[in-house]
């Protein structure tokens, strides 16, 4: 659910215009953001996008850059700390309360299935009150909340606390990115952009490492407790440094305005493609690592602290999410679009090889090339959507929770059933179906940088 209010009509490489929202009437054929730009009116549109490069906004370099982005970079360990924290738990999970993996997946599921739900209505509210106090308010509730966690007595009650936790987070991925868009200079904003996608990939890898270390010493409820009180202090350093938003205007809010600028975006087929491609590959993901440690433990004899990390290669998604962002501003978004869903289909068949080198090396190449593909296609939305911004982020962040919840359920279901090969294929063709949406938005938009 992560998301962006009005910006200045100065030049940026990073800002799209158009009035009053992003419509499917205003799609263009544009340019490589190094050379001079060229307007094309698209076949079907009446109306021309205009890119425009601004000077407003922090610029790399100054102290209220650096905070902002170290700030974005915590709040990112805590929030995706909070919602991912017992992934790595599952296999305990299951042996501890007697559940089938289906049942432990929903202690991730029921999370981000909250999230999938509140995020929309909440970047909506922080149109009108603020995103840095939605953000603020959002991680502090999720820690409170995360560290009673540890004390459920059975598994409904564990799902239930998770459910409340992904309420209670989805303010933070409902508005980050649209904060990073109202601050930050347009020119530096794929940059901080990869940078707090790579905060978001090293919480969710703590988040499964902390618990997968304690777990060879105890048990899995003290692997959750720590887990919790990392994303306590990461909350805390959010608060302390993050700056004062001086760029946002907000907004008056009516029922009529909001539908219509819901319905701007879902009606503007790019912007459907991209919200597709975080929907399919997000449920891919997640999938993927739901069930990878039930493999290495049954097929492989991993421990399960072992298996848990598995989630050190999140690493390799913290470095591609971080060097996607300058490798679209200096070739395109839309090859380097294209070049992350190609690593996660080259990648599936190589999993269903019964090798545990070959399994973890295919891993990190579906680790890497979701991040990289998720990174592009989430700035992609925010640079489209000049106005309704929250909207139009919040929409594509409602795609990639509900993706992992209820992908994460129905893999699992086929995984239980008819095992990791058929999931594998399963996975396979939301892969592909992202692949399509990407050479669909790749074709229509040459470049937005």
């Amino acid at each position: 659910m992560t998301l962006i209010g009005k910006l200045p009509a100065e030049t940026t490489r990073a800002q799209v215009s158009t009035s009053p929202s992003l419509s499917r009437s205003s799609l263009s054929d544009l340019s490589r953001s190094d050379s001079p730009l060229t307007k094309k009116e698209a076949p079907s549109s009446n109306k021309v996008m205009n890119i425009q490069k601004g000077s407003g906004g922090l610029r790399r370099g100054e102290p209220s850059y650096h905070r902002a982005v170290i700030a974005l970079f915590a709040l990112g360990l805590a929030s995706f700390n909070a919602i991912y924290c017992t992934q790595a738990l599952m296999p305990a999970l299951s042996e501890h309360f007697g559940a089938s993996p289906a049942q432990a997946a929903w202690t991730v599921s029921a999370t981000t299935g909250m999230v999938a739900l509140a995020i929309l209505p909440t970047s909506i509210l922080s149109e009108r009150f603020g995103r840095g106090r939605v953000m603020v308010m959002s991680s502090l509730l999720a820690v409170v909340v995360g560290l009673a966690l540890p004390f459920a007595p059975t598994i409904e009650w564990l799902i239930a606390g998770r459910a409340l936790q992904g309420l209670a987070v989805a303010g933070v991925p409902a508005t980050a990115m649209a904060w990073l868009a109202d601050e930050i200079n347009g020119i530096d904003l794929p940059r901080a952009m990869g940078q707090y996608i790579a905060g978001n990939t090293l919480g969710g890898l703590l988040s499964r490492l902390i618990p997968a270390g304690v777990m060879e010493f105890g048990p899995w409820r003290w692997g959750l407790a720590a887990n919790m009180m990392f994303a306590a202090v990461c909350a805390v350093v959010t608060v302390a440094l993050m700056p004062k938003q001086k760029r946002f205007t907000p907004k008056k809010l009516t029922i009529k305005r909001e539908l219509k600028a819901i319905w701007n975006h879902l009606t503007t087929p790019v912007m459907l493609a991209l919200f597709s491609i975080s929907f399919l590959l997000m449920g891919s993901f997640v999938s993927l690592y739901n069930y990878l440690g039930y493999r290495l433990i049954a097929d492989f004899e991993f421990s399960p602290g072992l298996a848990g990390s598995i989630f050190i290669i999140y690493l390799v998604g913290t470095v591609t999410s971080g060097w996607a962002g300058g490798a679209a501003t200096k070739h395109g978004r839309g090859p380097i679009l294209i070049l992350g869903i190609l690593s996660c289909i080259i990648a599936l068949p190589l999993l269903l090889i019964h090798n545990p080198v070959t399994t973890i090396v295919a891993t990190a190449l579906f680790t890497g090339g979701f991040f990289i593909a998720h990174a592009i296609a989430s700035g992609w939305v925010s640079a489209l959507a000049h106005e309704d911004r929250a909207e139009a982020t919040g929409l594509y962040l409602t795609a990639y929770y509900l993706g992992s919840s209820l992908l994460g359920v129905i893999s699992g279901l086929v995984f239980h059933i008819l095992g990791w090969g058929a999931m594998l294929e399963f996975l396979g063709l939301m892969v592909l179906g992202a692949g399509g949406s990407g050479m669909f938005v790749a074709s229509r938009l040459k470049q937005v940088a």
